[in-house]
């Protein structure tokens, strides 16, 4: 035959059961005591039947707390042997005393009321028949010897009664709070979960989160938060000193507040933020400051215009290229055979056109193909000399037009061929704005602000862009000259972001300075 599995009981029956077991250990203490220093308080009792009873009983406890406290097997047996144990030393105590309703019959009641809130099920139920099996039996016996008083067993069956109604109100107010605890326990583990969910999904979002008081502190945020404003842990200090725009807005939105949105600078890290406040219902009155980067959200409309962009000129390219060939070769072959001035510089003009069409649908594709690429580190003390030789030939510029400053470790992350194509497109930009005289367009390398991180500068010395057109420069068939396409930026951007860098147009004292921010350190 198998074994029954035994009952498993929480850390909270054993903690009850311990403190049962101490009380017991401390009053079975206090007897011995007692029969020791004032065995008067025990009479009629002999001293020695004193000191037995206490004695063996003290010990007993003693037992009783020492298995309850180590060996955590057999939960019921432990509380029903120490029931039955104080049942037996409080009936002797009774039986020789005389006395059932005085203070050692008020003791069995509150050990009837421990072991209702320690006991298990129907055992209450047995603890109390056997408290009354025994005071009915000592009264009878007594009755026997010395004569049956009917008001005795009256006041003895109403005591009786006081032990089932004690056990089982204590039992039932056990189970109560047991399941209470077991509700509360497992709402605890529900709500960490959902905290720990929550909290993974906060710190995965792409938005920044600042949780503000409205003194402007700021007592708790995401990581995402940290990156957009570019400083360190910020929790504890005023919004203040990250950004003096945002805190503005903030002062602005508690005066009045609104579901608009806000854009501002984040002074350390440069990134332009768009900000939205939303009160919330704590005891506070905490604010969310919600921080979305627009670069990204510029970023996504791109990416949506270059799919649409993508699609159509994927489907169309063939059907375009096919016609303007056939222009264009027609167009050459006219211009051989005509000789009037005027025919010829309509040829021209037809000629140049189709050129420039051809141009916009292969920078198009090119786009398209953006994605086929081959990172390598380049040495650019090496790759740069010969860019600008191979430039200034092709271009027909004198060689002094394009100086180098290459400082650091001169290496960059990028796929050679989109590097040569995005180098070339800013190079003829800064040449078509600058005096094109000696040294009036500069390419410098030097390292990044941040570790494993190289700047590649494109500076020229025109009259540089004007602000109203900073924010568009890099939007696609954009263009401010007559025969450009509006797709050299674009895609020269396009092309970095693909390769894991950065495009900008930043700051310079004279002229444009386009900035290439990539990595230098290694190739992932």
């Amino acid at each position: 035959m198998k074994r029954p599995k035994e009952i498993h009981f929480s850390e909270a029956h054993w903690k009850s059961l311990l403190y049962f077991s101490a009380y017991r250990f401390f009053l079975a203490g206090l007897l011995f005591v007692v029969s020791l220093v004032n065995p008067a308080s025990f009479q009629p009792f002999s001293i020695n039947q004193v000191r037995a009873i206490t004695g063996g009983y003290f010990l007993a406890m003693a037992i009783a707390l020492i298995s309850a406290r180590v060996f955590r097997r057999h939960f019921n047996w432990q509380v029903s042997l120490q029931v039955l144990a104080d049942i037996a030393v409080f009936i002797t105590l009774i039986h020789f005393n005389g006395e059932l309703f005085g203070s050692l019959g008020v003791m069995l009641l509150v050990t009837l009321a421990g072991a209702g809130l320690v006991g298990q099920g129907r055992l209450v139920l047995f603890y109390a028949a056997m408290a009354t099996l025994s005071v009915l039996l000592e009264q009878t016996y007594r009755g026997l010897v010395t004569g049956f008083v009917l008001g005795d067993f009256f006041q003895t069956g109403l005591f009786c009664i006081g032990f089932f109604g004690v056990a089982v109100t204590a039992h039932l107010l056990a189970r109560r709070v047991i399941t209470n605890e077991a509700l509360a326990r497992q709402r605890g583990i529900d709500l960490h979960n959902q905290m720990l969910v929550s909290q993974r999904v906060i710190e995965e979002m792409q938005d920044g989160i600042l949780v503000l008081k409205r003194d402007g502190m700021i007592w708790q945020h995401n990581p995402r938060a940290c990156e957009l404003l570019g400083l360190g842990d910020p929790t504890g200090r005023l919004l203040a000193d990250y950004s003096s725009e945002l805190s503005r807005s903030f002062v602005n939105w508690c005066a009045m507040p609104s579901d608009a949105y806000v854009l501002v600078r984040a002074p350390a890290s440069g990134m332009r933020l768009q900000a939205r406040f939303l009160a919330t219902d704590s005891l506070g009155q905490d604010v969310l400051v919600f921080l979305e980067d627009m670069e990204r959200v510029q970023t996504q409309a791109r990416q949506i215009k270059l799919a649409a962009l993508g699609r159509l000129t994927g489907s169309i390219a063939h059907e375009i290229r096919n016609p303007l060939s056939a222009i264009q070769h027609a167009s050459e072959l006219l211009a051989e055979t005509q000789n009037d001035p005027v025919s010829e510089r309509l040829l021209r003009i037809v000629i140049e056109n189709t050129q420039r069409v051809e141009r916009i649908v292969s920078d198009v594709l090119a786009v398209g193909r953006r994605d086929r690429l081959h990172r390598e580190l380049i040495d650019l003390r090496q790759m740069l000399p010969l860019f600008v030789e191979e430039y200034s030939i092709k271009e027909n510029v004198a060689m002094d037009t394009v100086r180098q400053e290459v400082s650091g470790l001169g290496m960059l992350c990028f796929d050679r061929s989109h590097f040569h194509q995005v180098l070339w497109n800013l190079a003829g930009n800064a040449l078509r704005h600058s005096h094109q005289e000696a040294c009036s367009i500069l390419l410098r390398v030097k390292d990044g602000v941040r570790k494993g991180t190289v700047e590649f500068h494109v500076i020229d010395d025109g009259p540089g862009v004007e602000e109203s057109l900073r924010e568009q420069i890099f939007e696609p068939f954009f263009t401010t000259h007559s025969r450009g396409t509006g797709l050299g930026l674009y895609i020269a951007r396009e092309l970095c972001e693909a390769n894991g860098a950065q495009l900008d147009l930043v700051p310079s004292e004279t002229g444009a300075d386009f900035c290439i921010v990539g990595r230098n350190d290694e190739c992932q």
